[in-house]
């Protein structure tokens, strides 16, 4: 078994895209995860998921960022920081999920069956229609800074890295302003769409 590696060797190495030295960096903080999801979680998601499940989503999902994206933390509660973000993402993506009318408790409980949304119809495309028309008319109420960080990663599809490089900005700035570009947008297309 080897010694276990010093924290500050262990984060620098995680922060530069070392796998086996962010997989270390998880285990160490697995515990205090499934902690605080066991918190968070709620009730719905208490009731359909185990907290070692979420955890290990967590962990699986953080492991394929790394993949394609350098993680910037300067000290260790930086990172436990980050990473209980990264589990209350993963929390409201569930909630909502859950929440969907298809996935409605009282649905369940009563066993009924609902029947699967028509997406190839004449009423589905009238729909989605509308909400593209509604998303491009949001989109250009939003500052040109912000549209173009949408653009960049979500019509490009590039990684933070990318759009940092174009952008003359740090990855993890890159991050910022398209989460909070995101939550504007939201606002203004509304939870319909």
């Amino acid at each position: 078994m080897s010694a276990a590696r010093d924290p500050e060797d262990l984060r620098h190495s995680a922060a530069a895209g070392d796998a086996a030295a962010m997989h270390e960096l998880l285990l160490r903080h697995l515990p205090g995860l499934e902690r605080f999801l066991a918190r968070n979680a709620g009730d719905l998601i208490a009731a359909k998921e185990s907290r070692s499940d979420l955890a290990q989503s967590v962990c699986r999902e953080v492991l394929e960022r790394l993949a394609t994206d350098r993680l910037q933390f300067r000290s260790e509660p930086e990172f436990r920081h980050w990473l209980y973000e990264a589990a209350l993402f993963k929390l409201r993506n569930r909630h909502r999920y859950y929440r969907a009318r298809k996935r409605d408790a009282a649905a369940e409980r009563s066993g009924a069956a609902s029947a699967p949304a028509d997406t190839t119809g004449p009423g589905s495309k009238v729909r989605r229609r509308e909400q593209q028309e509604r998303l491009a008319a949001a989109l250009q109420l939003l500052p040109e800074p912000e549209r173009e960080i949408v653009r960049l990663a979500h019509l490009e599809g590039l990684a933070h890295a990318a759009i940092a490089e174009r952008l003359g900005i740090t990855e993890s700035h890159s991050r910022t302003r398209l989460a909070r570009a995101l939550a504007k947008l939201g606002r203004l297309v509304g939870p319909e769409a």
